[in-house]
């Protein structure tokens, strides 16, 4: 089998929701990441055979497949193709699975795998709420209803039943959110996000043009009493805002290229992709899924969890990576080293193609 390369990564700060990125229409906002990966390439656009990238709400600004959009929006000509992606959370990471998959398939040469959710200009739920209030119906059928009675399918209701079936408690999950903002403050000061934020021009309060260089939903002043002080989100429940990961807009990107590419080209490989795993799990605790996700690769690819350096668990609440630490005996060390979603926030189908 060919092998997969990275040869380029970046993504814009996040923004709070109607934060310094309101201003950009996601087409744009993915396109300059788009123009970033063949600027630092220096490839000719033309040679890009597929553009794919994640989104989760294509509807509104982001519907009409926003990947095409983007590549309108963008340097790449018109001969470059591109499709959207939505596999909810994990939407551009599986965009990097498909940009992986092509090049080692030996299908193509030269993928860009993307993400971009604008949850200011394309709110979370929107693609649901407005056909149900238009009368059009809403995702559950009447076979899923036969097979999950009276169940709403909810991501903060898998987090509170994860939190409980791992006995998690909602000290313990404090203590979480402030390591996840405490980890972001040092790798922001420390300059480990230079080298992949691609600065834009946002807008402050006023409405002013300012700098957009860093993680808007850093709370730099955070405090572990301040932290505990956030009241429940739900009565008797372990989850508060301040452990749940934050909403906001953003846009990221990666080109993944063949070996035959890197030398035609003269790229200089990031990164090699050694394995690829994915999941379907319970979708009521839906979101314990990361746990045997995790334990299926390793089996597939031979490993332990000692064998692996660092874990990217995402952060949609505190009660996914604890319970992930506790269940896999993976080193707290190793998981989320430069903070996650509670901190640098969570774009939906942006996050996963890259995080620090």
């Amino acid at each position: 089998m060919a092998e997969a390369y990275i040869v380029a990564a970046t993504r814009t700060a996040g923004g709070r929701k109607g934060g310094r990125v309101r201003g950009w229409h996601p087409a744009d906002l993915a396109g300059v990441v788009l123009n970033e990966l063949i600027d630092r390439t220096g490839i000719d656009p033309a040679t890009v055979e597929d553009v794919i990238m994640g989104c989760v709400t294509q509807a509104g600004e982001q519907s009409t497949n926003i990947a095409r959009n983007a590549v309108l929006a963008s340097k790449l000509p018109e001969s470059v193709p591109a499709t959207s992606v939505d596999r909810q959370c994990g939407s551009s990471q599986q965009a990097l699975q498909f940009a992986a998959q092509a090049v080692m398939s030996g299908t193509m040469d030269i993928v860009i795998a993307s993400g971009v959710e604008s949850m200011t200009r394309a709110p979370m739920g929107m693609s649901v709420m407005l056909p149900a209030q238009a009368g059009l119906g809403v995702p559950k059928s009447s076979r899923m209803e036969e097979r999950y009675p009276n169940i709403q399918f909810s991501q903060f209701m898998g987090a509170e039943m994860v939190a409980k079936k791992y006995g998690l408690t909602k000290e313990q999950l404090d203590e979480f959110g402030y390591l996840s903002h405490q980890r972001a403050i040092a790798a922001t000061q420390g300059g480990a996000f230079k080298d992949e934020i691609l600065a834009i021009d946002g807008l402050d309060k006023e409405g002013n043009v300012v700098r957009h260089d860093s993680d808007e939903g850093i709370r730099f002043d955070v405090s572990l009493d301040g932290m505990r002080g956030v009241k429940l989100l739900q009565e008797g429940g372990s989850i508060t805002a301040a452990t749940s990961s934050q909403i906001c807009d953003g846009a990221s990107g990666v080109m993944v290229v063949s070996e035959r590419a890197l030398k035609e080209h003269g790229l200089t490989p990031l990164a090699r992709i050694h394995h690829l795993s994915v999941i379907g799990h319970d979708p009521v605790i839906m979101l314990e899924a990361p746990i045997p996700a995790t334990e299926r690769a390793l089996k597939r690819a031979g490993m332990s969890i000692d064998d692996i350096d660092l874990f990217e668990v995402n952060e949609a609440f505190a009660s996914v990576p604890v319970a992930f630490l506790q269940k896999l005996g993976a080193d707290p060390d190793r998981l989320n080293v430069n903070g996650g979603a509670i901190a640098l926030g969570h774009p939906l189908g942006a996050t996963g193609a890259i995080r620090a």
